[in-house]
């Protein structure tokens, strides 16, 4: 016998239909979560290691700490140096591992049931997570702990998992026309929260230690699982049942490059995700390398400046975003993600050959128009899939993002350790030589397109008689 057919939800009157919540509070505070403990966590390893070993440098405060140039080539200072990149590195491999299948999993599903579970998961696990490190700074247990903390924190979909969910979120209330603003915003509140916990953060860590930091991390991850559980309303409008462990979801994924409706577009989603690629890669291998960079000799910077270092970092996604909404009145958006990466070469290059405080400064200062190519990138890549397909392109973006993070961790912190001995500033001016491959294929795209938009306009013009 045929089964019955599920009742469709209730269609709420005309005129009364309230907008969905907005995404921004719940990725702030995600992002204030993870923006506190960043810096901290490699500090907290730095200290950890370092009085294993009998090193207690960076203990004192100024460039006394660091010492002279004899003190900056100390063997047992490079050695707990590498040590700790050697520890992000097995972190951030953990954490790709777990949250691979994780995240291709849950956003094709949540084209389906909905977003809002979708974020309520990784945001669950993140507050795991912190509170595994409270314990390990509590207790004193082994850093390791801190690499199970991540694995925990993968499985349930990570911080990536929240990012994709909250941009499909927006594919879904958007409209073509504001989407690359709309999603600027949404990675401006990445900036915003980035600063306010870098600047707090490192005061706060210099004042009380690491434990007060923490708490506030593991309280900003319950309040933004508690948002999306209670205030978040859903953005999907048809949604259905769907079983969550079934291959169909990884399947959603692959037909995003494969089906035969996107053929047209198919070399344009695989030519914009190598552009994602190679950007992002370059902004998370050069912001894990940042703390230690600054903690090293010649900088041999405090905890204090060490904020005031990453709050400067993240004011570029607000600078960008002021940016990408005054050159879009006289620039086609292209052309702005162009201006953006020239932003980024430049500001790497200056802070790969930064001696001194004010130079550091400057290069950050550089980088202020450096986060505008992604939000155009997203923005571009949503508007080639349909809209029922939002979660699963944002999860393979997602997918993207991850293997930036393991090629990140992989390539600059190998690289930093094996370069110090004739260049610490090398896997920065690395990082700019790699951001010319993104240039050169984003230009190409907006070329070839005006090419062809010309070649159909010249077309369809009438013959003269």
């Amino acid at each position: 016998p045929a089964m019955p057919a599920e009742p469709a939800e209730p269609a709420e009157p005309p005129g009364r239909r309230c907008p969905p919540a907005l995404p921004e509070p719940l990725l702030f505070l995600a992002t204030v979560s993870v923006g506190l403990q960043g810096p901290l966590a490699t500090q907290y390893l730095w200290d950890r290691l370092g009085a294993e070993r009998g090193y207690h440098g960076h203990n004192s405060s100024g460039p006394a700490a660091c010492g002279n140039s004899s003190a900056g080539a100390d063997p047992l200072r490079q050695e707990v140096e590498a040590l700790v990149s050697h520890w992000n590195l097995y972190i951030n491999l953990g954490g790709f591992f777990a949250s691979l299948f994780s995240v291709t999993l849950l956003g094709p599903w949540s084209d389906s049931v909905g977003r809002r579970p979708a974020l309520i998961l990784p945001a669950a696990g993140m507050a795991l997570q912190t509170a595994l490190y409270l314990l390990v700074m509590y207790l004193e247990l082994h850093v390791a702990f801190f690499l199970l903390g991540r694995l925990l924190s993968g499985l349930t979909g990570d911080y990536n998992l929240i990012l994709a969910s909250c941009f499909a979120y927006v594919a879904d209330t958007s409209e073509r026309r504001a989407r690359t603003f709309r999603v600027a915003v949404l990675e401006a509140c990445l900036g915003l929260a980035g600063m306010l916990a870098s600047i707090g953060g490192g005061q706060w860590r210099q004042a009380q230690g690491y434990i007060h930091p923490f708490w506030l991390a593991f309280a900003a991850t319950l309040a933004a699982t508690l948002y999306a559980a209670c205030c978040l309303r859903e953005s999907v409008k048809q949604r259905k049942p769907a079983r969550l462990f079934t291959l169909s979801h990884y399947k959603a994924v692959y037909r995003l490059y494969t089906a035969p409706e996107h053929r047209s577009t198919r070399w344009k989603l695989a030519l914009y995700s190598l552009a994602f690629f190679l950007i992002v890669t370059v902004h998370f291998g050069a912001k894990d390398l940042y703390v230690l960079y600054e903690l090293g000799f010649p900088l041999c910077w405090t905890p204090d400046l060490i904020g005031y270092g990453s709050a400067a970092s993240y004011l570029a996604y607000l600078s960008s975003l002021g940016g990408l909404r005054l050159l879009q009145l006289c620039l086609e958006d292209t052309w702005v993600a162009e201006m953006g990466l020239i932003s980024n070469i430049a500001g790497l290059i200056m802070i790969s050959l930064a001696t001194t405080t004010p130079l550091m400064f400057t290069g950050y200062g550089i980088l202020f128009l450096s986060m505008a190519p992604t939000p155009v990138i997203r923005s571009k890549l949503s508007k080639l899939v349909s809209e029922t397909e939002q979660g699963a392109l944002f999860a393979s973006v997602a997918c993207v993002q991850g293997l930036c993070s393991l090629v990140a961790t992989g390539v600059f912190n190998s690289l930093y350790p094996a370069t110090l001995h004739f260049m610490r500033g090398f896997p920065f001016l690395f990082g700019a030589i790699i951001l010319l491959i993104p240039a050169a294929v984003i230009g190409w795209i907006e070329i070839w397109d005006s090419k062809r938009d010309y070649s159909d306009f010249k077309d369809a013009s009438p013959t003269p008689a």
